[in-house]
């Protein structure tokens, strides 16, 4: 297994569908045998620059075990859910 750590910049304003998104991220995460070590929520952030006409994006960081498949399903996820606006995920050093 290895380290991974996701952040996940959402729509604001979006409650119901961010929290069924995470739990849908965390429910891939631990039904493929990885591990959620970490899930912080920083809020509403100001954005660098404007992406769709917004200008605050709500940031939430997830520190993870799991496998480049867990990864692989994880960033498709994230492309089609209409309340992601960017994600990323970086493989921690050990």
């Amino acid at each position: 297994m290895r380290k991974y750590e996701m952040m996940v910049i959402f729509y604001p304003n979006e409650e119901e569908k961010r929290a069924q998104v995470l739990e849908r991220f965390k429910g891939i995460i631990t039904q493929d045998g990885g591990n959620v070590s970490e899930v912080n929520e920083w809020g509403n952030r100001k954005l660098a620059y404007l992406i769709d006409d917004y200008s605050e994006g709500y940031y939430i960081i997830i520190n993870f075990e799991g496998t480049p498949k867990i990864t692989e399903e994880l960033d498709r996820i994230a492309r089609i859910s209409d309340s992601v606006m960017r994600h990323m995920i970086v493989r921690e050093n050990e």
